[in-house]
């Protein structure tokens, strides 16, 4: 699907936001992956968008934004920026469908507009603080890129398998494939905007307590073979918001809207649906 035709802009800070606004209705305010963009959403849009206004912005220094503005520094700042784009576009109440660091500014939105977010969906997602060990693991990976101002073959070997099904090299090499020259891909001016965010992704705050008065009704769901996010994750989210929805998707890693896109699919209509009917 291409959604040339339907990206617009906004500037924030000095920086250019670039984000698809496709579909009318209610409004769905979408938030990808780090080290992906808008499109890993296009199964989701293609479908929800025959019933509900779309907004998918491309996070900074990701897609075809700009680099982050200077004086962002955590997930509650990039959360200020997209409530600034869904004022911009005059749309006051809202669901959220944000997978990975989608998820974790998602909370931060819901946290910070309870009267504006209706819904929050959250894939392959953590609201708590990234296990120290998992962290250093990244820190180190993230210091590398900024060192040599790219990603290393060898970082690529890492990093792709991170983000998928255990065997998707074999059973969908396309996209498995396709990851690792995005990453190869990645521009130098991105890499001082891919080492920073991955910072204030990874050294983000514990709002597991906090997102217990979480008022917007709530669905997890998680790949059972997500390596970043594992299972047990989502199980702590769903201990801690009151009244959310669990859902393990089958035969999925971390980018669960494109290796099952069907399931994920199905899920988002019955839990909208339920929301909106």
């Amino acid at each position: 699907m291409n959604f040339i035709s339907n990206r617009k802009t906004l500037t924030i800070d000095n920086k250019t936001l670039s984000y698809i606004d496709i579909g009318t209705g209610p409004a769905l305010l979408f938030g990808h992956s780090y080290l992906w963009d808008a499109k890993m959403w296009a199964p989701q849009i293609e479908m929800l968008s025959q019933h509900y206004r779309c907004i998918v912005p491309d996070l900074w220094g990701h897609g075809d934004s700009e680099s982050l503005p200077e004086a962002c520094h955590s997930l509650q700042d990039i959360a200020e920026h997209m409530l600034y784009l869904m004022d911009h576009l005059a749309i006051e109440e809202f669901s959220v469908v944000g997978l990975s660091v989608g998820g974790m500014w998602g909370a931060e939105l819901a946290l910070k507009a309870p009267e504006r977010v209706k819904t929050l969906v959250m894939l392959g997602c953590f609201v708590g603080f990234e296990p120290e060990v998992a962290r250093a693991k990244y820190y180190t990976m993230l210091d590398i890129i900024k060192n040599t101002q790219t990603v290393p073959d060898g970082l690529i070997e890492q990093i792709a398998p991170l983000f998928f099904a255990n065997e998707a090299e074999t059973n969908t090499p396309e996209l498995f494939n396709g990851f690792k020259q995005a990453l190869r891909d990645i521009k130098p001016e991105q890499i001082d905007t891919i080492c920073r965010l991955g910072k204030i992704i990874f050294g983000r705050r514990d709002t597991l307590e906090e997102i217990e008065g979480l008022t917007a009704s709530c669905l997890i769901m998680t790949g059972v073979e997500d390596k970043v996010r594992p299972v047990l994750e989502g199980y702590l989210m769903h201990d801690a918001i009151r009244g959310s929805e669990f859902i393990h998707i089958p035969q999925a890693g971390h980018i669960s809207t494109l290796e099952q896109a069907e399931f994920v699919n199905n899920q988002l209509t019955l839990f909208l649906n339920k929301h909106y009917a």
